[in-house]
């Protein structure tokens, strides 16, 4: 069980509204992080700002992003 309570809903936020949708759209489902951050709006929009503003950067690239990605979800324990 986590210790943070996940938050799966938007509760009328319009933040979370549109980072939930797009989340949902993009992946089926929300990310645990996303879920954990929505208890403040503005650091999950700040945060997702910031890892969009990681991929666009190009200083990554691609394939090793995505071993990179790999090898935390597997530290992790993360199905990805």
């Amino acid at each position: 069980m986590p210790r943070v309570r996940e938050i799966e809903h938007d509760g009328g936020d319009p933040v979370l509204k549109e980072i939930f949708a797009k989340e949902r759209e993009a992946f089926g489902s929300l990310f645990n992080t996303t879920k954990v951050f929505a208890h403040c709006p503005p650091i999950l929009k700040a945060a997702k700002q910031l890892s969009a503003a990681i991929e666009r950067s190009g200083l990554l690239d691609p394939q090793l992003r995505a071993i990179v990605y790999l090898r935390v979800a597997l530290i992790n324990g993360c199905p990805f």
